[in-house]
């Protein structure tokens, strides 16, 4: 049976988005793939170097130019900053096509709250069309909760799980941020979640130091709490998917933590104006202006390669415990990418880019041929065994591999 062809909207064409269409260009369930930006010129530029694709001017804060680039579409990828993601859920309602994007909202009722909507009043408005929409689809949220999965499934009965991201990255040339500064610093400055006991716990910026040893890596690291997805959605999804699990924790660490904790305790971090010398300025815009950014172009990037590469050591470790034939288990997952250098010989990107990049696209391509068919709104760690291998396998074939350790405790 032949299998049906798919038109694919991506929404934001930058980094990530760029990487999807490209990934999407090769496969072969895919018949066209509509590029679309609020930046016209650099979805024409994206799409002339694609075979399938064609470009579109769209606003994601305009649900109706959403709706009209994605006419025809069977699967809207969204691309763009998580503020946009409900615009483009409702566009995608509105058009009849399943939805991806790489992090959930975070709307004013909180984050926690945002997820509770998504499961509820959001997952009940896809299934009702029959439609499927999955939230969360980089490498942290994404890989991450399916590794988590992956690893309770193993398991009698799970009692933590940890999620830890050192980037240890430094080049000759000063580059605190591989990703959107605004976004880094933006999440840094926010209040912390984890899951303690079974309830949802906040807590102030770079709360719980600790020292950590990975895999790899000679010398310990000093890891703090930081938000995001996976402590909230697993918290919600802890009876109903990972088997009881009671605490829940995601830290960060590397030298551009380190640099954001100082700018937060110096006040440099906050948006409310300060009089200096009579002029009313705020801290944050003040390092936004002078911080600088990620390299985006290829020549940009071959110039810090060449410049000299200080130190490229790193860790992603997911880290889950529990009990199993009465035995208590830790299991650790370990996910190896390729470093700056490796990467851009590879796709002409960072190594920010390619990790976060190449496995939206692989969960871009697990949509593409359909494989989930559960309908309704579902995060990463909801899908079936199935689903899950897929997505491990096929980043594989992109160099993006994960070594599990057990140790019985």
């Amino acid at each position: 049976m032949e299998k049906a062809m798919k038109k694919v909207l991506v929404i934001g064409v930058g980094a990530q988005g760029s990487t999807i269409a490209k990934h999407l260009d090769r496969h072969p369930q895919v018949a066209e793939i509509v590029c679309a930006d609020y930046d016209l010129e650099l979805a024409t530029r994206l799409s002339g170097t694609l075979t399938k694709a064609r470009a579109a001017g769209a606003d994601g804060s305009d649900p109706a130019s959403i709706v009209a680039a994605g006419q025809g579409c069977d699967l809207i990828v969204n691309g763009l900053p998580l503020e946009y993601n409900l615009k483009v859920m409702e566009a995608a309602l509105a058009v009849g096509a399943d939805y991806m994007d790489l992090s959930g909202p975070m709307e004013e009722m909180g984050f926690v709250e945002s997820y509770r909507w998504l499961f509820s009043e959001w997952h009940e408005r896809f299934r009702a069309k029959g439609l499927l929409a999955l939230v969360g689809c980089g490498i942290a949220p994404g890989l991450a909760n399916v590794l988590v999965r992956d690893a309770v499934e193993q398991l009698d009965s799970c009692s933590f799980i940890g999620i830890y991201f050192y980037d240890g990255f430094v080049s000759r040339r000063f580059i605190p941020f591989w990703w959107s500064p605004e976004v880094a610093l933006g999440d840094m400055m926010y209040k912390t979640f984890r899951f303690e006991k079974g309830e949802f716990v906040t807590d102030v910026p770079f709360s719980r130091p600790q020292m950590m040893q990975f895999r790899g890596v000679d010398h310990e690291v000093r890891m703090v709490d930081h938000e995001h997805d996976e402590p909230v959605t697993m918290g919600l999804l802890a009876d109903s998917v990972l088997k009881g699990v009671r605490d829940i924790e995601f830290k960060y660490g590397g030298p551009q933590v380190e640099l954001a904790e100082s700018l937060y305790k110096m006040g440099l971090l906050s948006k409310d104006t300060v009089d200096v010398k009579g002029v009313e300025v705020a801290p944050f815009d003040v390092v936004m202006r002078q911080i600088p950014r990620a390299p985006r172009f290829p020549e940009e990037i071959r110039a810090v390669i060449d410049e000299g590469i200080v130190q490229d050591e790193g860790a992603f470790l997911v880290r889950v415990r529990g009990r199993r034939d009465g035995k208590s288990l830790q299991i650790d997952n370990y996910t190896n990418f390729p470093g700056l250098a490796e990467a851009f010989a590879r796709s002409q990107m960072t190594h920010e880019s390619y990790s976060t990049g190449q496995c939206a696209a692989v969960f871009s391509s697990l949509m593409v041929e359909g494989l989930c068919r559960e309908r309704g709104l579902l995060v990463p760690e909801q899908l079936d065994a199935g689903c899950r291998r897929y997505v491990i396998d096929e980043l594989a074939g992109l160099d993006i591999t994960v070594d599990e350790y057990l140790e019985v405790r």
